[in-house]
């Protein structure tokens, strides 16, 4: 497994992309609406892996819950593997606790499965691939 990404929950998209892009630099790789996830995502270049910040599309959503009060908060970081669901399957036989056992599609193109925060000592852990 490599870093993927980490995701940010942005209160204020277009304040955090000035603040990455114009005051740190970085370069927008994609920038995308996943209506069915209720999300507005955006990547940025960071080198081998990639920064999303994520914007949800309505204030009474899971993530905009999540985010709270904050104007940004970490929500989770992604791994890539080879093959998602051979990757699944295995830790499903270990015992890990999965929010998906079957790949999911996702943002810029990935097949997408979260691994659930109690399982991780409270992370939430995204695994990736890229669609075939």
């Amino acid at each position: 497994m490599r870093l993927d990404h980490v995701a940010i929950v942005v209160a204020d998209l277009e304040a955090a992309l000035r603040l990455y892009t114009q005051t740190l630099g970085f370069r927008i790789v994609y920038r995308e609406t996943l209506v069915d996830q209720g999300v507005e995502a955006v990547g940025l270049d960071a080198g081998d892996s990639i920064v999303e910040l994520l914007r949800p599309l309505s204030e009474d959503s899971s993530l905009a819950r999540y985010r709270g009060d904050a104007p940004t908060k970490l929500h989770h970081t992604a791994y890539r593997v080879d093959d998602l669901q051979v990757e699944l399957d295995r830790l499903k036989a270990s015992g890990v606790r999965l929010i998906d056992e079957r790949p999911r599609p996702g943002a810029h193109g990935n097949m997408v499965a979260f691994i659930h925060p109690s399982a991780t000592a409270g992370v939430l852990i995204e695994l990736c691939q890229p669609r075939r």
